[in-house]
């Protein structure tokens, strides 16, 4: 029996929708391949510090990246170094803390990891080593002074405050 045109068009439709639909991979590799050139490029521009709930950081339009080192976290229930509970307590109400157990532990929290570290060059031995102090935007400058102090007695007295970028900073430096 003969065939009509509208049968044949049919019966080829459905050998071609029966076969397996084949993927063109093509495109979506070329998509990914520009993503992975994207996150190689831009990973190194953003820098995260460990941060904490309790801790909202001061605000501030300096554009320099932090750098991997000791981080000092000034809560308002105690002192962390690189993450591990040091002190614990209220440093608000006990003026004598900073004399007595606090400076205490500190100190040697510090030496610790002085002593972990590779020893100072001559020429790093004039700036000593680095770190950050991370504390909140209402903690007072006497017990930021404070604990400057009992870091610079250690070899920590190249130090460094985090701090918040505003969304204005980059507005303010490209002003003419």
């Amino acid at each position: 029996m003969k065939m009509s045109f509208r049968a044949k068009r049919l019966a080829r439709q459905n050998q071609r929708l029966a076969q397996a639909s084949k993927l063109n991979l093509v495109a979506l590799m070329d998509i990914f391949t520009i993503l992975v050139f994207f996150l190689m490029v831009n990973q190194s521009e953003v820098k995260v510090l460990q941060s904490n709930k309790d801790i909202s950081l001061p605000r501030s339009v300096s554009e320099q990246l932090p750098t991997e080192q000791v981080m000092l976290t000034i809560t308002a229930k105690g002192l962390l170094v690189q993450g591990k509970l040091v002190w614990q307590g209220d440093w608000q109400q006990d003026a004598s803390v900073w004399q007595g157990p606090l400076a205490k532990a500190l100190t040697q929290e510090l030496e610790y990891l002085a002593a972990r570290a590779a020893p100072l060059t001559e020429a790093k031995q004039l700036t000593g080593r680095a770190l950050t102090i991370l504390g909140d935007a209402s903690t007072p400058y006497v017990v930021l002074r404070q604990l400057m102090a009992i870091c610079a007695a250690t070899e920590y007295r190249d130090l460094s405050l985090a701090v918040e970028l505003t969304a204005g900073a980059n507005a303010e430096a490209e002003a003419p």
